[in-house]
């Protein structure tokens, strides 16, 4: 991550050229208003004047000038650096979250993943320093110590998401999350004789055709205990880690399928999440569950028309093996209320098409059982512009997945008139209805990710490739929600 100061003054800090930068509002008054005119710039949104050296670029705040326009701001900064090493954003006049939030945007701005390529000289540079100059640097540095483990395990999950399939397989994947212990989280590994003993049947079918056998990862942060010493129920995130998908036998097309190592951006997510909670040291007792597998193709593979015993004890009759997320998610999520016995459960998934057919790539869709959840997880993912969209279980969706041969089937089948747009656009109503039978009474929140877990062009809160969506979304809704209030006195 660039190496960030909250400075009075800049003295050091990095060799080689010097780039300023200057954040401004409509209308503000500053030392070079008549270069910005006629330069054409007025401080509108995202805009960006490169005046001439030594005046400082010039970066547009728009009227709002909300955190958001901060973050753009600290995006465009890394941006206009040319190839100057060190930048230095003049923010004296921010408020302290202010600071904070163009120190975020320059932060995820500046990710990127070049593990497995040379260096290419003509591609674009970010400074290797940024200085922010502000009023109070310890005011602003408290203030992003309470953002930056978020925004660190954000990267962190970008880099898992962004491995190809054939590095970051079921095995590399657990090998890779062993290492968040470092942090002071305890990693549990349950592989393919836990899974069997406990009768985790349905992640065992979706990995049965991988060289890779599949797990279930298990993360645990202990938080504070009750005020009486009591144990107190932990969230709980669930998140779907297929580390690449072919759709098994009812295999994918040809086309695309290469974006399919991103998906197990859900499981990434939640152990960004973790990591996150770790970092800042977070009050509230959480967990997580991994489900993660290869869904590939070989002997071992599952078939439709099986019927698949879940932990949960329900039976499951498979139409669709390319519907896998589900699968996998049913014995996680048991995992997460009958083993650990959450308290709230929240889980990511890039689960279907058709939430992008609805969404596309702004939202992501949002289910669940419980209202007070919902609002709690809508109004952090709007804090953290990670937004998301309430979605439906209606009755309907349930009796869809009526099975003669089984407890459910696994997904809605489609008549030959429909079998197209059921196969390329999956059901995201009847996979949630799916999901809410394996957790009972707990409150469940479910977020189909699809659509939002990668983007396709460059953007202001990262270039094209994994966004790590829902890391900071997480980290906000238990800071809000779940974390003890502290005692006054």
């Amino acid at each position: 991550m660039i190496a960030l100061r909250f400075v009075r003054e800049v003295s050091g800090g990095g060799d080689g050229e010097v780039r300023r930068l200057l954040p401004l509002r409509p209308g503000a008054a500053h030392s070079h208003e008549t270069a910005a005119r006629f330069a054409g710039f007025r401080a509108g949104r995202g805009e960006v004047a490169a005046l001439a050296a030594p005046a400082p670029v010039l970066l547009g705040l728009g009227d709002a000038g909300d955190l958001g326009a901060w973050e753009e701001a600290g995006a465009a900064a890394v941006l206009s650096c040319g190839r100057a090493t060190h930048a230095v954003i003049d923010a004296r006049r921010a408020a302290p979250e202010e600071a904070a939030a163009l120190a975020a945007g320059a932060a995820l701005r500046a990710w990127r993943f070049g593990r497995h390529r040379r260096p290419d000289e003509d591609e674009a540079r970010f400074p290797e320093h940024l200085d922010i100059l502000v009023d109070d640097p310890a005011l602003a540095l408290h203030r992003w110590e309470a953002e930056e483990p978020a925004i660190r395990a954000t990267l962190r999950a970008r880099d898992w998401v962004a491995e190809p399939g054939n590095h970051l397989g079921p095995k590399g994947f657990t090998a890779a999350l062993e290492d968040l212990t470092q942090y002071g989280l305890e990693v549990e590994v349950l592989r393919r004789k836990e899974l069997a003993r406990q009768g985790y049947g349905a992640i065992l079918a979706v990995g049965g055709g991988a060289a890779e056998s599949p797990r279930l990862v298990v993360i645990r942060w202990p938080g504070d205990r009750g005020r009486d010493g009591e144990a107190v129920a932990p969230v709980v995130f669930v998140g779907k880690g297929i580390t690449f998908d072919t759709g098994g036998i009812s295999i994918k097309p040809a086309a695309g399928m290469e974006e399919m190592r991103a998906d197990m951006a859900g499981a990434a997510a939640a152990a960004g999440a973790m990591m996150a909670l770790a970092l800042r040291g977070s009050r509230a007792p959480a967990a997580a569950v991994l489900a993660i597998a290869e869904n590939a193709t070989g002997s071992g593979s599952y078939r439709p028309g099986d019927v698949v015993r879940t932990g949960s004890g329900r039976t499951v009759e498979v139409v669709d093996t390319d519907a896998e997320g589900r699968m996998v998610l049913a014995d996680a999520l048991h995992h997460a209320c009958a083993v650990l016995r959450a308290g709230a459960v929240i889980d990511l998934a890039t689960l279907t098409g058709s939430v992008v057919v609805a969404l596309g790539h702004h939202r992501a869709g949002l289910f669940g059982n419980d209202d007070g959840l919902r609002d709690a997880v809508l109004r952090a993912g709007e804090a953290t512009a990670q937004p998301a969209w309430p979605m439906p279980i209606g009755t309907r969706h349930r009796e869809d997945l009526r099975s003669d041969i089984a407890d459910l089937l696994q997904c809605r089948p489609g008549g030959q008139a429909t079998r197209w747009l059921d196969r390329f656009t999956p059901d995201a109503s009847h996979a949630a209805a799916f999901l809410r039978e394996f957790v009972g009474n707990t409150p469940w929140a479910h977020l189909d990710i699809a659509g939002v877990e990668t983007r396709e062009e460059d953007a202001p809160a990262g270039p094209k490739g994994p966004t790590g969506f829902g890391v900071r979304l997480l980290d906000r809704l238990v800071r809000d929600r779940f974390e003890p209030r502290r005692r006054r006195g």
